[in-house]
């Protein structure tokens, strides 16, 4: 009879852990989404100025039509990779990496343009933009983590034995893409002495 009650008493141990791993990685998996759809917010905003800029900078920025159009290409091709994305994929990761380094070399010319950078539109445009970009970064960031924690509890002993069972694959995490480095070693030096 005592062994009845110890194996009823395993069984029961083992029911509770698995409900209780399987809710936490329920958890952290709504995390990740949660990570994502805070970088999806700030994307659309870009996705919305980026168009604002480059239209008031045309007229200061005659002979950079090509980084203008350039700009636009990232952007429109960006939306195209990131809709109805439900987590980030490897074309919405390399998309959005190609705009920022588009958008920083934007940033990079305008400097050239002194009446540019004095047009009250453009300066605060540019300004949106940048908080916009910082946002970006901070909700990156935090998506990482969420998925770093994430992809832990699902490839640790014995989470994953609930992980497998129950189809809890690993989150992707987002990674800086060759467009975007290049794009920050290319930055021009600046050069205070």
């Amino acid at each position: 009879m005592t062994v009845l009650w110890v194996l009823l008493a395993v069984v029961v141990i083992v029911v509770v852990w698995g409900i209780l791993t399987y809710n936490r990685l329920v958890g952290l998996k709504a995390q990740v989404a949660n990570g994502w759809s805070q970088i999806d917010v700030q994307l659309k905003r870009r996705y919305d100025l980026i168009p604002n800029l480059v239209e008031a900078a045309k007229d200061y920025m005659g002979y950079e039509q090509e980084t203008l159009r350039q700009v636009i290409e990232a952007r429109n091709s960006a939306v195209k990779a990131n809709a109805g994305a439900g987590l980030p994929t490897s074309e919405t990761v390399a998309a959005e990496s190609a705009l920022s380094a588009s958008v920083g070399k934007f940033f990079a010319l305008s400097e050239n343009y002194p009446d540019l950078k004095a047009n009250q539109t453009v300066q605060q445009l540019m300004e949106e933009l940048t908080s916009t970009e910082n946002k970006i970064g901070f909700a990156r960031q935090f998506y990482n983590d969420s998925a770093t924690n994430y992809n832990t509890a699902v490839l640790s002993f014995p989470g994953n034995l609930i992980a497998g069972r129950y189809d809890f694959g690993q989150a992707a995490l987002w990674r800086v893409a060759e467009a975007e480095r290049a794009a920050v070693e290319a930055a021009p030096k600046v050069n205070l002495r």
